[in-house]
């Protein structure tokens, strides 16, 4: 059998195409292309502005600079996610704080999120600002925190790596319909791929202004924004301190190819997902929580061990890994990192996302994932389990 990777790349024909295209055009960056793509995200997804970049943490960067937080000001979001979730706000000189995550969703957990707003209302030490994560593309409970959010005052920012092509009540991810900005990731690994690459979505235009300028050296050649009489056609203004974030001509063409099959490649990883779960639901393991009206793109499929066999976790890890299934771990809880560790965060501050490093492997799915190796996936893992009973 071939290496099983948990995640990887579906690249076709089409796709080689696409980019050959732009590879012979006037333009390598700052074209057409680029322009096209972001249209056809706001499309897909219904938000109104969009703008793409060269990576979702360049994107959770912008996205969190553009809400015009005091530097100072606090901010939660959850330890089970890519450490770039939390470095963004940290960059941005702000505080930061978790909420620990709900142990059948693997989401933010509603219930914690509501006491620890209560203390902190009392305390007076309230966050400016939230950032969630639709874990493995399973949406959070958008509306009920869209209410707290408004109830607390504080915005809300969608981590949405792993999303593109979930729906929350019909709506899909990216509608940003209950938060201030979405981001996306387009990674190799994630539902759809511009080699390395990311996005921001929102409805605000004041938002995604401040995005566009950021991500391009704080340089804008908008006449209306000018501060000074316009000298001619090379003029333009640098307004603030920025970066070149820019995504370039050949990862958008990539990614307009990836993005019509995205609702193909989201059913097909949840044809998979049913095949996982129909098939290891007989053995100590439990699955994502799925709720009605939350429909998943299962970027990733967690297998959660029970916690009476947590000692069984990194044997499992091994086993799967010995025989060429490249499982992994998504993710190690960013408190306990050394650099948060220096901030004072240490064990046993957030419990679940610790309990659930301890016992959650991601195993294989993607839409090339042929049947007779997802089979072999599945007899592994029962074979282990009839082993070590």
């Amino acid at each position: 059998m071939n290496e099983l990777k948990y995640s990887t790349q579906s690249i076709d024909d089409n796709d080689i195409k696409e980019v050959t295209k732009v590879l012979k055009s006037q333009y390598l960056t700052q074209g057409p292309v680029t322009t096209e793509f972001e249209k056809e995200l706001c499309k897909f997804t219904g938000g109104k502005y969009c703008s793409v970049v060269n990576s979702a943490s360049s994107a959770l960067y912008l996205a969190c600079n553009a809400l015009n937080i005091n530097e100072g000001e606090i901010f939660w979001t959850v330890p089970n996610s890519f450490v770039a979730t939390a470095n963004c706000g940290i960059l941005n000189n702000l505080k930061i704080d978790f909420v620990d995550i709900d142990q059948n969703t693997y989401n933010i957990c509603i219930d914690s999120l509501i006491k620890k707003l209560e203390i902190a209302k009392k305390k007076k030490k309230l966050p400016k600002l939230i950032i969630i994560v639709h874990l493995a593309g399973y949406p959070c409970d958008l509306k009920k925190i869209n209410y707290l959010s408004k109830k607390y005052n504080f915005k809300l920012i969608e981590d949405a790596s792993h999303a593109i092509g979930s729906k929350y009540f019909n709506n899909y991810i990216g509608s940003s319909k209950w938060s201030d900005v979405t981001v996306f990731s387009f990674h190799p690994v994630k539902i759809i791929t511009t080699g390395e690459g990311g996005a921001c979505v929102t409805n605000n235009k004041s938002i995604y202004n401040r995005i566009e300028l950021v991500k391009n050296n704080g340089i804008t050649k908008n006449l209306k924004n000018f501060k000074f009489k316009n000298k001619g056609p090379w003029y333009y203004e640098q307004h603030v301190i920025g970066f070149n974030f820019r995504m370039n001509e050949i990862q958008a063409s990539l990614g307009l190819s990836q993005l019509k099959k995205v609702s193909k490649f989201v059913k097909k990883r949840n044809v998979i997902a049913k095949i996982y779960i129909k098939n290891l639901s007989k053995i100590p393991i439990s699955f994502q929580e799925v709720k009605k009206n939350f429909y998943s793109s299962y970027h990733l499929f967690v297998i959660k061990l029970n916690l009476d066999k947590k000692k069984l976790h990194k044997k499992l890890f091994t086993y799967l890994r010995n025989n060429k299934i490249f499982v992994n771990l998504h993710y190690l809880p960013i408190h306990l990192q050394p650099y948060y560790r220096k901030l004072g965060f240490k064990e046993k501050n957030y419990a679940v996302s610790e309990n659930y490093s301890q016992t959650a492997i991601s195993i294989p799915i993607y839409p090339n994932l042929k049947l007779k190796d997802q089979n072999k996936v599945i007899k592994l893992i029962k074979n282990f389990f009839i082993k070590n009973d």
